[in-house]
């Protein structure tokens, strides 16, 4: 799929720079810091990975949604009492 993209001549200069030294085109250039930038990124099931930590942390039994209001007030006037 062809992209067109408008950069400024600091920019373009690196550009054209590194592919004369690696002796590629600029389109493969962009192409592998492309892909350098997704890999670095992460992706969606990465995030989901990273994630697992904070899902499903609640034991409290039975529907924490419709409840949540309840179980919230008990659990901070027991982390809060003072005796």
């Amino acid at each position: 799929m062809p992209i067109s993209v408008r950069l400024p001549p600091r920019v373009e200069q690196k550009l054209a720079d590194y592919c004369v030294s690696h002796k590629v085109t600029k389109s493969e250039a962009v192409k592998r810091a492309l892909e350098h930038l997704f890999d670095q990124s992460g992706t969606a099931s990465n995030a989901y990975k990273a994630s697992a930590a904070f899902r499903g942390c609640d034991k409290t039994p039975g529907d924490v949604a419709r409840h949540s209001k309840r179980l919230l007030r008990e659990r901070f006037r027991n982390k809060t009492s003072l005796g």
